[in-house]
């Protein structure tokens, strides 16, 4: 046999130009900064209408222009029934408002809770005719314009209105009032529970349900004793989010109101067209206080299903 003969391997050189990393370094160590002020400035635009907003509740003058000092009597004129003499308005107007709104949001988001709950699951558990298409319909309310919306929610009671009053004209004509309204936030809030609910639904292990029937359960216990208490996350979440969707809305509500009815955010909208005071942004505060609880508490327990949730 021939004797194979060793070579060594030819070592090449590498020249390292430190001057080029070292301006890669700053190249990059510039683009971190940019990211930081890129985010920092997306959050200043969304946070500092807000931080005004707030700020300026606490302000000891009437006027928008200047800050004169610190204090709380605005807050404590709204639980004393009056809101200050420029508004014209009280406390106990805005708590009927408030009620209205407590009343007409528990409605809208139970009705939309139950609705989107079982239109998620039959999207995400089964298989019909028309299931694409209603997928698609389903995030209309979503990407389309509020004010297009509650015009066409208008336009509907209108023709549904005139139709009932030819077919009984010796009745009381049906019109625009608080039904019309739990309508309204009942058609915009189902998709949003079902987004929240289907989300959850995806992260939920069916073999769970596989092994209850295999057990010998029947739809409806499979349902009751392992679907829903797995998905009840989700659904409190979906309603809590649908709650405060339906409280802090004011075009679906305003074009599909009654004469006299008012919610909240109408009475608001109303004090300020007489003028932008403290009293108002007082209210506001309250309200994106309440909001941002709520919008929390339902992250939170999005949060948790994700992570308590998969199989």
């Amino acid at each position: 046999m021939a004797q194979g003969t060793l070579t060594r391997p030819v070592r090449s050189e590498v020249n390292i130009d430190v001057a080029k990393m070292r301006r890669d370094l700053r190249v990059r160590q510039i683009g971190k900064v940019g990211y930081f002020l890129n985010a920092l400035a997306a959050y200043f635009f969304l946070w500092a209408p807000i931080l005004v907003l707030v700020l300026f509740s606490f302000n000891d003058s009437r006027s928008v222009a200047q800050w004169q000092g610190f204090t709380t009597r605005w807050y404590t004129g709204i639980f004393e029934n009056v809101a200050g003499t420029s508004v014209r308005g009280s406390t106990t107007s805005i708590l009927d408002a408030l009620r209205n709104s407590l009343v007409i949001g528990s409605l809208a988001t139970l009705f939309a809770t139950v609705l989107g709950t079982a239109l998620a699951l039959a999207i995400v558990r089964y298989k019909f005719p028309g299931k694409r298409v209603l997928d698609s319909i389903l995030y209309l309310p979503v990407i389309i314009p509020e004010i297009a919306q509650a015009i066409s929610l208008a336009l509907f009671f209108k023709i549904v209105f005139d139709t009932i009053n030819l077919m009984r004209p010796d009745q009381p004509p049906a019109t625009y009032g608080y039904g019309t309204i739990i309508i309204g936030h009942v058609v915009f809030n189902i998709a949003y529970v079902v987004i929240v609910v289907r989300a959850r639904l995806a992260d939920m292990n069916p073999r769970l349900e596989e092994a209850a029937r295999d057990l010998g359960a029947n739809e409806w216990q499979t349902f009751w004793r392992v679907t829903f208490p797995l998905m009840l996350p989700g659904i409190v979440a979906g309603a809590l989010l649908a709650f405060t969707l339906s409280l802090d809305d004011y075009i679906v509500t305003a074009m599909n109101r009654g004469i006299g009815d008012a919610t909240l955010t109408v009475v608001v909208f109303g004090m300020m067209r007489r003028g932008v005071s403290p009293e108002v942004n007082a209210i506001s505060t309250l309200m994106i206080i309440f909001s941002i609880l709520l919008i929390g508490i339902s992250l939170l327990l999005q949060g948790r299903s994700a992570v308590t949730g998969r199989g």
